[in-house]
């Protein structure tokens, strides 16, 4: 199983957009979550897009099991 977790943002637009940071540490707690985001917006660290980050809008953890099976393809 695979953990995703994913930051979603505002944008100066209006719209929403997501960052998605895989494997992140067991047990991260909310709080470190909150910093991490307020971070994030107030250093304008994703410079460049077409609309800047402006506030939080939720953060989630998504859990994914991928199951792969072998074709014999070469």
């Amino acid at each position: 199983m695979t953990q995703v977790l994913e930051l979603q943002f505002e944008t100066a637009a209006g719209k929403t957009t997501t960052v998605a940071i895989d494997a992140p540490k067991p047990k991260v707690t909310a709080e470190e979550i909150r910093q991490v985001m307020q971070t994030i917006i107030a250093k304008n660290v994703f410079d460049g897009q077409a609309s800047a980050l402006v506030a939080m809008s939720g953060a989630r953890i998504v859990d994914r099991q991928v199951t792969e099976f072998e074709l014999g393809i070469e």
